[in-house]
């Protein structure tokens, strides 16, 4: 189920925002509570591809496996986090326009278990907050860089 969809302008090609969004080692500059990141996979990003992320969230840090479910290069990628009974899946879609590149964003939880599926409005509005301005962060980076 969707509990987010954003959309950003960035002021670059398509083949330059993707390549910088899929250069997972870019996180902790685009994400607020991501605070380290340790690729899983080599060679190029493509479906399979894994990658560990450390964040900080309310003073604690939780580290999570991230799969990349989906990958259209300069189209569209997907990654998925599956663990303690929560399935989080992150879309994005990169169309070029006159303007830059759209960048679509939309986020989905699905939850497991009795006690997950109770909390899941908390958990939704946690991570909410989380990834609200995301977005943001990745269009200023890759703006600011030549």
């Amino acid at each position: 189920m969707a509990f987010m969809n954003q959309s950003v302008i960035i002021e670059k090609p398509v083949e330059e925002v993707f390549e910088m969004a899929t250069d997972f080692n870019n996180s902790p500059e685009i994400m607020d509570t991501v605070i380290d990141v340790q690729l899983l996979s080599e060679g190029p990003v493509k479906e399979g591809y894994r990658f560990q992320e450390t964040r900080e969230i309310r003073g604690r840090k939780a580290r999570s496996i991230i799969e990349v479910t989906d990958f259209d290069p300069n189209r569209k990628y997907s990654v998925r986090s599956h663990q303690h009974g929560l399935d989080l899946r992150y879309h994005y879609e990169f169309v070029q326009t006159s303007e830059g590149t759209r960048v679509d964003f939309q986020g989905e939880l699905y939850t497991e278990g009795l006690r997950n599926k109770l909390m899941k409005p908390l958990i939704t509005q946690i991570i909410k907050k989380e990834v609200q301005d995301h977005l943001q962060h990745l269009k200023k980076f890759i703006e600011s860089s030549s």
